[in-house]
């Protein structure tokens, strides 16, 4: 049974500072401008000269590419070797994979909606743990005209657990916009940079392996394979090295088999190639790795030093109290509790998901601080106040756990709260007419449990079960040594 009612809208919660990542596109290197003025006397001042000079330089070095190391593209025959021997190595040793499956030509465009969901799933996700969501994502929207008619909560419900809940928004965003036009799924890498939500990694791999295309990827995979076969020592994370990259992979891109090929470059580096234990003996491409060959000359320089290791910021900590709040209620000779569940805004962090009541914390306080914190929070959102509104049937502190994002550790705080309504009281009581509103619900255990919910809210939730869980082995306990001793 699930109520759902609005109050006035308080503090986000659970609130994600992190967003999904975004693959940027590589920008292309600024056009180079004067001012006209520059040029209207044929007698230039002395102050315009080093004006102009400095123009020239700033073009210079926003096209000299950096690290010194990227200046050489493969030769002709490196190319060649290149692709012969990962389009080799690829038909003997691919992967079986779920979005791997070979489409007709009549059918490009429903290889292109599964190979976009599986590489915006596969985003900062494992494999392994992207397959089952997959193969549950297309059960339920096998084609892009059906995603389009879903809604949020439920491509949300679907995608619980994966993180980086706003991948999940920009698909459905993207797939309404591509149906909405009635043009067809774009089919060239620079008309899918148009939809929602595609960037220029996802666009070549969508164009070239749905459509042909021939177009370059570059991911991480791709990035640390070009890195050890250059041996490239720039900042893998810098603009104008990234754009190299791209040159590299562009060169590298067989166009006989674009897609196949740009999946064998990614393949390599996802299987052998890999982060810190590369199968140098078992790559395609060794003989062509000048990292490998460095190696094998010199054994104090390790393969695994390419690419260069970028330095990540030290994240933040913040804190967060959570209120599980369980209502006692009596409804149609039936009794039992009722979890409260507030939902998200439609825009921003983890829009339009599901999470209990819970207040962000300036830095980290003492039990009576977070329920002060927490007792006001529920009267300004539900109205809700002990001794008035509401008998305070128990009240328990489950514990704390650190979640971490990718920016944000964050420590959060557990208490669950169980009341009982004052008598003649019902959930109606919580409606509040303020204009500003949040949406809520009230659910019972058993739809709590079948909900899609963040990893983080499903930790909360499994440390109530926990404590309901030794609750009632306790009272059995309780009972039996009560009947042991009257008998």
């Amino acid at each position: 049974m699930i109520l759902l009612f609005r109050v006035r809208l308080i503090n986000p919660t659970f609130e994600r500072s992190t967003v999904a990542t975004k693959r940027q596109n590589p920008k292309t290197t600024p056009s180079f401008h004067c001012k006209a003025s520059s040029f209207e006397s044929k007698t230039m001042s002395h102050s315009s000269a080093p004006r102009m000079r400095k123009c020239r330089q700033t073009k210079k070095e926003e096209e000299e590419p950096l690290g010194g190391d990227m200046e050489d593209l493969f030769s002709e025959k490196e190319t060649e070797n290149i692709r012969l021997s990962l389009l080799g190595w690829y038909d003997e040793n691919q992967r079986d994979l779920p979005w791997r499956k070979t489409r007709s030509e009549t059918e490009k465009e429903r290889r292109a909606y599964e190979v976009w969901v599986s590489e915006i799933m596969l985003q900062q996700t494992r494999v392994q743990t992207v397959m089952e969501y997959y193969k549950r994502w297309m059960h339920k929207w096998p084609t892009i005209y059906d995603l389009a008619h879903a809604s949020l909560e439920e491509v949300n419900e679907m995608w619980a657990g994966l993180g980086y809940y706003r991948r999940a928004r920009f698909l459905l965003e993207g797939a309404k916009m591509v149906v909405a036009e009635k043009e067809g799924f774009p089919n060239k890498a620079s008309s899918l940079m148009k939809v929602k939500g595609i960037g220029e990694y996802t666009a070549g791999a969508i164009a070239s392996i749905a459509f042909n295309e021939v177009v370059p990827v570059v991911d991480g995979n791709v990035i640390r394979v070009l890195a050890r076969v250059k041996t490239i020592s720039a900042n893998p994370k810098d603009r104008l090295t990234v754009k190299n990259f791209w040159k590299l992979a562009a060169q590298l891109v067989d166009p006989s088999r674009p897609g196949d090929f740009n999946q064998s470059l990614m393949e390599l580096g996802a299987t052998l190639c890999s982060v810190s234990k590369p199968s140098c003996s078992s790559c395609p491409i060794s003989s062509q790795c000048r990292a490998y060959s460095l190696f094998l000359e010199n054994g104090s320089i390790p393969v695994t030093e390419y690419p260069t290791k970028v330095v990540k910021a030290k994240p933040k900590l913040d804190f967060c109290c959570v209120c599980v709040l369980e209502i006692l209620i009596q409804e149609n000779n039936r009794s039992g509790g009722r979890f409260v569940l507030v939902k998200r805004p439609e825009e921003g962090l983890l829009a339009g998901l599901w999470e209990f009541p819970s207040v962000i914390l300036d830095k980290e306080a003492s039990v009576a601080a977070r329920r002060k914190a927490i007792n006001l929070y529920l009267k300004e959102a539900f109205h809700l106040e002990p001794k008035e509104t509401c008998t305070v049937v128990s009240r328990k502190e489950l514990g704390e756990f650190v979640h971490i994002f990718t920016h944000i550790r964050r420590k959060i705080y557990v208490e669950l709260l169980v009341v009982q309504l004052a008598e003649g009281g019902t959930i109606d009581m919580f409606k509040d007419e303020a204009k500003d509103t949040m949406t809520w619900k009230c659910v019972d255990s058993d739809v709590l449990s079948t909900m899609g919910l963040t990893s983080a809210v499903r930790k909360v939730y499994s440390m109530v079960e926990a404590h309901k869980q030794d609750l009632s082995v306790s009272s059995n306990r309780t009972a039996i040594s009560r009947k042991r001793r009257i008998t």
